[in-house]
C-alpha cells in the first residue's frame, strides 16, 4: 500500500517562512505534492511530522491551528485517492497525485468558505461560524443558481454589484458592513493560505460599522411593561416576564439566561459566566427574580427555565428558535405600550445601564455589572445611549431664540410713552 509523508522544505533565506509539501510513496517511487502552506522552521516537528504551536502568538496559532486542519483534509483526500486506486488493481504514485489533484475543491470560493465554517465551528467558536455561514448564505442567494465561483471570478466589481443587490433589498448599512467584513475575513483567510492572489476586492464597499439608533428605554417604559395585564395572552406574559427578569439580572443577555441552571444559584447568589466572553459574574438574588422563575421551572429540568426544553439535544438551535420567537412576541408586546422604539431583549439591557447612569450610579459600577472588560467598551456602550446632554444643549438654543423673538415682539407691541415721544419742527 502507498504511503504518506508530511515534509518541511526550509527557506534558502534565513529568517524566511519555508513550505510543506507531501510526499506519496508506492513501489518505493516517490511523487511530491507541493502546498503553499508556511511555516517557520521552529514551528514544525520534524521527529512527530507535525505543527509546533508558538506560546505567545494567539493570532499566529490561529493560523497555525488553521493550517493543521487543512493539512489533516488533504492528508484525508490522498488517503481516499489511495484506497479508490487500490480496488482498480495496478497503480503508480503519479496517479494518485493526479486522482488528489482532481479532488481538489479550494480553488472554488464558496466550498472553501463551506469549509471554513465547518472549521470554525469544530473550533468551539459556535457565533463566528454562525456569522460566517448567514453572510455566506446571502452573498450565494445574490449568486444564485450559477454554482461555485472561481476566486478569480471575486474583485471589486463583483462585490459593488453584491453591495447595490443588500442595498436593493432594504437592508440597512450595518447589515451590509456585516456581511462585507465576514466574506472579507474568508477570502482573506484563502489569501493566507496561498490559494488565491489578493485582488483587493472590498476596497470599494462599505466596511464602517456606523452608530445605530438608540436602543435604551426609560424606567417608565420598563414600568409600563411589567403593569400590562396579559392573563389571557400566556405566551406573552411568559415572553414579558423573561424580559423583565433580563432586567432585574443586569441587563443579562438572552443566551446567558437561556443556559442558566438550576445549580448556578447557591446560597441566594446567581453565578454563571457570560457565553459572550467567558467573564463570571455573581449577582444577588431577589424576589423579584424567584417570584419570576418560580412561575415557570420545570422540576425535571436541569435549566432554570423552560427556553430549552430538551437538555442534550441541539440546545443552541432551541436557544436561537426561542430568541427569533419572542424577540416577534416583544414587538406586538411594545406595540401595546407605545414603546417609542422596536423592543427587543437586547434592550433590557441598554435599558439597565441608562437608567443605571440616570441614577447617577458609578461608571466602574456599570462597567462591572454589565460584564464589560474595560470602562472604556462602557463608555462607548452609554456613549450610543445617552444623547439627553445634547438634547438638552439643543433645546436650550431653540429656547434662546424663542425667547428673544418674544421679547422683540412684546418690545414692538407696547405704545412709546408720551414724555419720549420725538417732536420734529414744522418748519414750512
Amino acid at each position: 500500500m502507498a504511503t504518506i509523508k508530511i515534509k518541511f522544505r526550509p527557506s534558502s533565506i534565513n529568517g524566511k517562512e519555508g513550505t510543506l509539501y507531501y510526499q506519496v510513496i508506492h513501489n518505493r517511487i516517490v511523487r511530491s505534492v507541493s502546498t503553499n502552506y508556511k511555516l517557520f522552521p521552529d514551528e514544525w516537528d520534524k521527529a512527530a511530522s507535525t505543527i509546533r504551536k508558538t506560546a505567545d502568538n494567539l493570532e499566529r496559532n490561529r493560523y497555525l491551528n488553521i493550517l493543521a486542519a487543512r493539512i489533516e483534509e488533504d492528508t484525508e483526500r490522498l488517503r481516499v485517492a489511495i484506497r479508490k486506486l487500490e480496488q482498480s488493481g495496478n497503480y503508480t504514485p503519479g496517479q494518485i497525485v493526479a486522482a488528489y489533484l482532481a479532488s481538489d475543491s479550494n480553488s472554488d470560493f464558496i466550498a472553501y468558505a463551506r469549509k471554513e465554517v465547518d472549521r470554525t465551528r469544530r473550533m468551539g467558536k459556535v457565533r463566528t461560524a454562525e456569522a460566517y455561514a448567514s453572510s455566506l448564505n446571502s452573498f450565494q442567494r445574490f449568486w444564485g443558481e450559477q454554482g461555485d465561483m472561481a476566486f478569480e471570478d471575486i474583485d471589486a466589481a463583483l462585490m459593488t454589484e453584491y453591495e447595490a443587490y443588500l442595498e436593493q433589498d432594504g437592508k440597512c448599512p450595518n447589515t451590509v458592513s456585516f456581511y462585507m467584513r465576514n466574506l472579507r475575513t474568508l477570502y482573506n483567510r484563502a489569501v493566507e493560505e496561498g490559494l488565491t492572489e489578493n485582488r483587493f476586492p472590498f476596497r470599494r464597499v462599505n466596511t464602517r460599522v456606523e452608530k445605530t439608533v438608540k436602543r435604551a428605554v426609560t424606567a417608565e417604559i420598563i414600568a409600563r411593561i411589567k403593569e400590562l395585564e396579559l392573563s389571557l395572552h400566556p405566551a406573552l406574559e411568559f415572553t414579558r416576564d423573561l424580559f423583565l427578569l433580563c432586567f432585574y439580572l443586569r441587563g443579562m443577555s438572552f443566551v446567558d439566561l437561556a443556559f442558566l441552571k438550576k445549580k448556578d444559584l447557591q446560597n441566594g447568589v446567581l453565578v454563571y459566566r457570560r457565553r459572550k466572553t467567558g467573564q463570571q459574574l455573581c449577582i444577588k438574588w431577589e424576589p423579584s427574580m424567584q417570584e419570576i422563575v418560580r412561575k415557570y421551572t420545570d422540576p425535571e429540568s436541569p435549566y432554570m427555565l423552560p427556553i430549552i426544553k430538551e437538555s442534550g439535544k441541539d440546545e443552541r438551535r432551541q436557544y436561537l428558535n426561542a430568541s427569533h420567537l419572542m424577540n416577534r412576541k416583544l414587538k406586538k408586546i411594545g406595540r401595546m405600550i407605545g414603546c417609542p422604539i422596536k423592543l427587543t431583549f437586547y434592550v433590557s439591557r441598554h435599558g439597565w445601564a441608562s437608567i443605571a447612569q440616570s441614577q447617577h450610579i458609578p461608571l466602574p459600577v456599570i462597567s462591572e455589572a454589565l460584564g464589560h472588560d474595560s470602562e472604556d467598551t462602557t463608555r462607548i456602550y452609554l456613549a450610543l445611549l445617552d444623547t439627553a446632554v445634547v438634547d438638552r444643549a439643543n433645546s436650550k438654543v431653540i429656547n434662546s431664540i424663542v425667547q428673544q423673538r418674544n421679547r422683540t415682539v412684546l418690545h414692538d407691541t407696547i405704545p412709546a410713552h408720551p414724555c419720549r415721544t420725538k417732536h420734529t419742527l414744522d418748519i414750512t
